[in-house]
C-alpha cells in the first residue's frame, strides 16, 4: 500500500520517494512508489500530473506523470510518459502541477461548501459529485429544485467563503464518526476516516485535496440546473474557474449586445423579438413561397400540350429548393384529377420528386428508383409521391426525358422540355 502524503497536506507539491515497482498496464509504464504526493483518480476529483525523476535534475530525465490511479491493493498507480532508466530502489524526486492542484482543491472544497448549503437550506443531500475539465457538478437527491433555492444556496456558499472559515483535516475512527453529526460518512473496511472539517458548517469523510481555509475556494458560480434521471444536477465553477468563465460569458455578452444594438441587460428582451420577427418573417415567407406555387402550378398546367392521357409536366428548378419543389408536386396534382409530375432541382443539393393524380396508373415510387440507379443517389416513395437525391447531375435531363417519353408514348413537345427555369 503506498503511503498518501496528500491526506495530511494538500499543498505539498515536492516529496522524495523511492521507486518500488514498474508495471505494464494495457502497454503503458507504470510507477509504484513508497509514498506520493500525486492524488488518484477518485470520489469524483480527477487526478493529478506532474514529474517524477532520479538525482538528475535535466529536464530531458524527467518522466512526465500523465495519469494516476489507485488499484484494488492499495496501491497507486503512476502513468508516466516513457519507460524509466532507472529500476525499482531508486531514490526519486516527485514534482506536482500546482496549477492543476490548486484549481482541483478550489472545485472540491467549493462542492464540500456549495452540498452543504443544499442540506442546511433544503435538507437536499449530494448523492454524486463529478469535476470535469471546465466545470463541476453535484446531483442532488429532490423531486423538485427551483431557481430560487439554487440563487439561496450559492449565496450562502459565498457568505461562508468570505467569511474565510478554517479547513481542517482529521483522522477518526468509524465508530466516533457515528457521534460526530456528519453530513455523510463513508463505508471503510479497515482504518481510520479521514475527515474534512469545514469550521462549524460541514463535516463529512473525503479523501481528495482541499484548501487551508474557505477564502482560498475563491468565489462560487452556479451555472446549470436539469433534471437527470431520479435528481437535479447543478453545475458550478469555483475559484480561477469562476473569473475566466465570467470573463468569457461577459465578453459574449458585449458581442451579442452589440450586434443587437443594446445593452447586455436588454438582451433577452432583444432576442425575444428577434425570435418574434423571425417567426412572423417565416410565416410570411411560407405564404409567399405557397402563393409562388400556386401561380406556377396554374401557369404549368396551361401551358402543358393538351391530351387524351393525363397532363404530364416535366421541369427542373436551378434557383428553388426541394421544399418548393414538393409544393408545387402537390398544388400539381390537387388543381386536377389528371396530372403526371416530373419536377427537380439542382439548387444546393439537386433533389427529384415524382407525383401523379390519384387514380393514375403508374407508381412514382418504382420510377424513382430507376431513375435513381442510373443517376446514383437515394429515395423512394409511394404511388402517388416519391422524391430522391440524385448524384450524377450532369445526366439529370436526358434521364428525365427517357421517363417522360414513356409515360406519354411520345417526347414532351417543346414547350414542355426541361430548360432551366427562373424566376417566379
Amino acid at each position: 500500500m503506498t503511503q498518501r502524503l496528500y491526506y495530511h497536506d494538500s499543498f505539498l507539491y515536492e516529496f522524495e520517494a523511492e521507486l518500488v515497482e514498474i508495471l505494464s498496464v494495457d502497454s503503458r509504464t507504470v510507477l509504484v512508489l513508497d509514498r506520493t504526493a500525486f492524488y488518484p483518480t477518485s470520489g469524483g476529483q480527477a487526478f493529478d500530473t506532474g514529474w517524477l525523476w532520479a538525482d538528475s535534475p535535466a529536464e530531458s530525465e524527467r518522466l512526465r506523470v500523465v495519469e494516476v490511479t489507485e488499484d484494488d491493493q492499495g496501491r497507486i498507480l503512476h502513468f508516466v510518459s516513457e519507460r524509466p532508466r532507472f529500476g525499482p530502489g531508486t531514490h526519486v524526486h516527485g514534482l506536482i502541477e500546482r496549477e492543476r492542484r490548486r484549481d482541483h482543491m478550489q472545485q472540491h472544497s467549493g462542492q464540500h461548501v456549495l452540498s452543504a448549503a443544499f442540506v442546511r437550506l433544503f435538507n437536499l443531500p449530494t448523492v454524486s459529485f463529478h469535476m470535469g475539465v471546465q466545470s463541476s457538478s453535484i446531483d442532488l437527491d429532490a423531486n423538485n429544485l427551483s431557481e430560487e433555492q439554487v440563487r439561496d444556496a450559492e449565496s450562502l456558499a459565498n457568505d461562508v467563503v468570505l467569511e474565510n472559515r478554517r479547513v481542517d483535516i482529521r483522522f477518526v475512527t468509524q465508530q466516533e464518526a457515528r457521534g460526530l453529526g456528519m453530513r455523510k460518512i463513508p463505508t471503510v473496511e479497515h482504518g481510520r476516516l479521514r475527515l474534512i472539517d469545514i469550521h462549524d458548517f460541514d463535516l463529512t469523510g473525503c479523501g481528495g485535496t482541499h484548501v487551508a481555509s474557505t477564502g482560498q475556494i475563491g468565489g462560487i458560480l452556479l451555472r446549470k440546473l436539469e433534471k437527470v434521471r431520479q435528481a437535479w444536477r447543478v453545475e458550478f465553477v469555483c475559484g480561477k474557474r469562476a473569473v475566466v468563465t465570467a470573463r468569457r460569458d461577459y465578453t459574449a455578452l458585449v458581442e451579442s449586445s452589440a450586434l443587437c444594438s443594446s445593452h447586455i441587460w436588454e438582451l433577452p428582451q432583444q432576442i425575444r423579438r428577434l425570435q418574434e420577427d423571425a417567426r412572423s418573417a417565416r410565416k410570411a415567407n411560407a405564404m409567399l413561397v405557397e402563393e409562388v406555387a400556386d401561380s406556377w402550378a396554374s401557369r404549368l398546367l396551361a401551358e402543358a400540350p393538351p391530351r387524351e392521357a393525363a397532363l404530364l409536366i416535366v421541369r427542373l428548378f436551378p434557383d428553388r429548393d426541394l421544399g418548393f419543389v414538393k409544393l408545387l408536386a402537390q398544388r400539381l396534382i390537387r388543381q386536377t384529377p389528371r396530372v403526371i409530375a416530373l419536377l427537380g432541382t439542382t439548387q444546393d443539393q439537386p433533389s427529384l420528386v415524382f407525383a401523379q393524380s390519384a387514380g393514375q396508373p403508374f407508381d412514382m415510387g418504382a420510377l424513382m428508383k430507376e431513375a435513381l440507379s442510373r443517376l446514383g443517389g437515394r429515395g423512394g416513395g409511394s404511388k402517388e409521391m416519391a422524391q430522391g437525391g440524385p448524384v450524377r447531375i450532369e445526366e439529370l435531363e436526358s434521364v428525365l426525358m427517357e421517363i417522360a417519353a414513356r409515360l406519354g408514348g411520345d417526347t414532351p413537345g417543346q414547350e414542355n422540355r426541361l430548360v432551366p427555369t427562373q424566376g417566379t
